[in-house]
């Protein structure tokens, strides 16, 4: 390796580590800020709590044996919904790209579908699932299904045309420009699908949550409201948060592990 090829790579590294300790610095500083504006009263502590009194009310959580409950049922419901959402987008995406007439036919429907608001459909969800689970995953499925076909379809649209000819002129099948050219060429759309699926997942769960749960940082929020302990409403919105940035995290390292071996 070269000494210029050090330096770059010495520079990438410092480059990082910078970005990492302003990124931890604001984090800081926001909560300074918080917990001082609420010692002093600029901001009340009712309704927008503070960083201690969330922190003792995880401990709270902790000791009545409520707070790992509450994560693990609303990352349950995220996953399942996220794996049938990206999957069953996946695949009605090709059925799209291979029927093109079809495409053309339900296109106007897919529109319309997702500028619908889902709630709208809750307690018709709530009748036919029940006041349970089913209806939470149902819900997120409705909110992340039509995005990620229409992102994953958009993006096998992207496929050079001239790429496309040079296969057909090699009499290659269908089944062949589809595996080894059309998914290949929307890696990184289909990346992109991921994250905006994670994110309409999440916006799901907690949708349903706030319906029919009685589990879930969705419900912690909800009672924290019922019972005016904004302290619960905040701790919720917080790992809301945390969840995200994760859920975005495992996206991206799985984003750039795919993409070396394109």
């Amino acid at each position: 390796m070269s000494n210029e090829q050090k330096q770059y790579l010495k520079k990438l590294k410092n480059t990082k580590i910078k970005i990492l300790f302003w990124q931890i610095l604001l984090i800081i500083i926001f909560i300074f800020l918080w917990e001082l504006l609420v010692n002093i009263g600029v901001i009340s502590s009712f309704i927008f709590s503070s960083p201690s009194r969330i922190f003792k009310t995880i401990i709270e959580l902790i000791n009545n044996n409520n707070f790992f409950i509450h994560i693990f049922i609303t990352l349950k419901e995220v996953l399942i919904a996220f794996i049938l959402g990206i999957s069953l987008g996946f695949l009605i995406a090709i059925i799209l790209y291979q029927f093109k007439l079809f495409a053309r036919i339900i296109d106007p429907y897919l529109t319309m579908l997702n500028s619908l608001p889902k709630v709208a459909l809750g307690p018709l969800i709530i009748i036919v699932c029940g006041a349970n689970s089913k209806s939470i995953i149902l819900m997120a499925l409705l909110i992340n299904l039509i995005v990620s076909i229409i992102t994953i379809y958009n993006g096998f649209l992207t496929t050079p045309s001239y790429q496309l000819k040079l296969f057909k002129s090699l009499n290659a099948s269908k089944l062949q420009i589809l595996t080894h050219l059309v998914i290949p060429n929307s890696y990184q759309t289909i990346i992109a699908s991921f994250k905006l699926c994670v994110a309409q997942t999440l916006v799901g769960v907690i949708m349903g949550e706030f319906l029919v749960s009685k589990q879930g940082i969705g419900y912690l929020i909800v009672y924290g409201k019922q019972v005016f302990n904004l302290n619960y409403v905040m701790t919720g919105i917080i790992l809301l948060a945390l969840i995200s940035y994760l859920l975005y995290k495992l996206i991206v390292i799985l984003e750039k592990k795919l993409l070396k071996h394109i």
